[in-house]
């Protein structure tokens, strides 16, 4: 890899509606920029603006809480409409305690409220509207992946990016939850440190790395720059899905 790594945001990326062509959007704030895409740049976008041109918004008029939400929502006093999007987004619930539930949520990640937010959503007047995650990130990366090498001739990777908390940790930070066109995990098992020892077990998780360090230019609040442009990062590893981030409930410890 490159010893340099640059990060831009790109400006321009105007509100976006249900239905907007992502690409269109994203190549025309590119073209508009003095920057151009080159062989082997990563293209990180926010998860927003995905789910918003997904149409992944939810009134929460509009749903009707089961008895389990409804006993969860008394556990954890939350919303019952919005534990029961919690439960139709989520394989299982991992823990919960007033204020907060942690599960696993459809694409296999462990996150709270299963990625569901409140945030950045137009309101619609008196009427409470949420964001759920996209259905298939790792699919939307893929086809705008097709899309930049057909109609600009140029190799590029795709990133979504979401922040997320960590288990010991305070703060969010990005995490990949759609890759395509770079590797996920670069595997270091059987490279030598520099005192020649064989690594047994080192695995870099490259694409949360790069979704993180593109997350400090997005930011959290009103910036709108929800697309990033990395350059210099190169790998010969393998090129995978977001789901190679994923570890198996079997080797989990705490599961």
């Amino acid at each position: 890899m490159e010893q340099t790594l640059t990060l831009r945001a790109i400006k321009g990326i105007p509100l976006v509606n249900p239905g907007d062509d992502l690409f269109e959007i994203i190549n025309k704030a590119i073209s508009e920029s003095s920057e151009r895409l080159r062989n082997g740049d990563i293209i990180v976008i926010a998860q927003k603006i995905v789910s918003k041109v997904e149409n992944r918004i939810i009134s929460l008029d509009d749903v009707t809480p089961s008895s389990e939400a409804l006993k969860v929502a008394l556990e954890t006093d939350k919303d019952p409409r919005q534990i029961e999007l919690v439960l139709r987004e989520s394989r299982e619930i991992i823990r919960h305690r007033p204020g907060v539930i942690i599960v696993e949520q459809n694409l296999g990640i462990i996150m709270a409220n299963a990625g569901i937010d409140h945030s950045n959503i137009e309101s619609e007047g008196d009427v409470e509207r949420v964001l759920l995650l996209p259905e298939n990130p790792d699919e939307t990366c893929r086809k705008l992946q097709i899309q930049f090498e057909e109609t600009l001739n140029v190799s590029v990777g795709v990133i979504i990016n979401d922040s997320v908390g960590r288990a010991w940790r305070v703060g969010t930070t990005g995490l990949a939850i759609g890759v395509s066109g770079l590797p996920a995990v670069v595997d270091l098992r059987g490279e030598k440190d520099i005192f020649g020892r064989e690594l047994l077990v080192s695995e870099q998780a490259v694409a949360d790395e790069l979704a993180s360090a593109a997350s400090l230019l997005q930011g959290q609040a009103s910036e709108k720059l929800p697309v990033v442009i990395v350059r210099g990062f190169n790998s010969d590893a393998p090129h995978q899905n977001a789901s190679a981030l994923i570890r198996d409930k079997e080797m989990d410890m705490f599961r």
